[in-house]
């Protein structure tokens, strides 16, 4: 498949691999009996995001694939450690989030573009 066609499903890949990679931070923070379930957790959920990702270059471009990870990541890392670790986040945090999110879509909607260009 070329990096045009499948994109919504390349899309959830991607969306499902960021969330995997916060899973694996958050599961280090969590109050389990035994520090072996906590390196359990962290290989299982970041055994689980490389396969997402994988799966998300198969109809995605390289750069979509990585900034839709990276953003649903950073995103999702930051709203579980304010919702479940009474973390705080400040105001310049949810402007760097919005500015995250503007470049996920001007740089997924370029790399299409340019794709469409030279097909």
């Amino acid at each position: 498949m070329d990096a045009g066609s499948g994109g919504g499903y390349g899309y959830g890949w991607a969306v499902c691999a960021g969330f995997n990679a916060a899973l694996a931070a958050i599961s280090t923070k969590l109050p389990l009996p035994h520090q072996f379930l906590r390196y359990a957790f962290v290989a299982l959920f970041n055994v689980t995001m490389w396969g997402c990702y994988v799966n998300s270059l198969k109809s995605l471009s390289s750069l979509q694939a990585t900034v839709t990870n990276f953003a649903t990541n950073f995103i999702s890392s930051g709203l579980a450690g304010f919702f479940f670790f009474h973390e705080s986040l400040s105001p310049q945090w949810f402007a760097g989030a919005l500015l995250i999110i503007i470049g996920v879509v001007i740089l997924s909607k370029s790399s299409v573009e340019e794709k469409l260009r030279t097909d």
